[in-house]
């Protein structure tokens, strides 16, 4: 029995050992726990009075960056309109310059055949009492109303060579 209670007191030396150990080991980090406890109080703090102006910074931070996106969005509009008007005025433009050109070609048209026609030797006209060819008066008044004036005058037909129309070439030889 002796052996026993020699163990039994033996066992015992060994926890208070191991107890003594763990809590030497314990202190430290009991203490890094109390300082880790200090800074956790300490940013609670700070985030309890930086937090709400912050988040007021960044919500306004978002309005505004809102209000730039809608601006932008209305410039990109305003520029978009404006490139469509120059882009009408530039058709406006090109139909106006279209038509210049026509009316250009047809006056550069019209000079050139009255130069032509200015060297050809001008031609009899058929007088009115020599009605060849032509309808009576009184076939042709039943078209007009009798308000209207009838003006008798024959109509001539252009010649076969000359017929080319406006812009063909006329011949000094007809």
């Amino acid at each position: 029995m002796s052996e026993a209670i020699f163990l039994l007191g033996l066992s015992f030396l060994l926890v208070v050992i191991c107890l003594t150990i763990l809590l030497l080991t314990a202190i430290p980090t009991f203490q890094e726990l109390g300082k880790a406890a200090n800074s956790i109080i300490r940013l609670a703090d700070t985030l309890t009075r930086e937090l709400p102006a912050t988040l007021e910074a960044i919500r306004m931070t978002g309005l505004e960056l809102s209000e730039l996106s809608d601006e932008l969005n209305q410039g990109a509009k305003n520029a978009g309109e404006a490139v469509k008007q120059v882009n009408d005025g530039i058709k406006g433009v090109r139909k106006g310059a279209s038509s210049a050109s026509i009316a250009t070609k047809s006056a550069f048209a019209g000079i050139k055949a009255g130069l032509r026609s200015l060297g050809r030797p001008r031609r009899n006209r058929r007088s009115s009492d020599q009605p060849e060819n032509l309808r009576s008066d009184n076939s042709a008044r039943k078209y007009f109303d009798e308000d209207e004036q009838f003006d008798p005058q024959p109509i001539i037909a252009p010649d076969a060579k000359g017929s080319e129309g406006l812009t063909g070439d006329i011949s000094g030889e007809d």
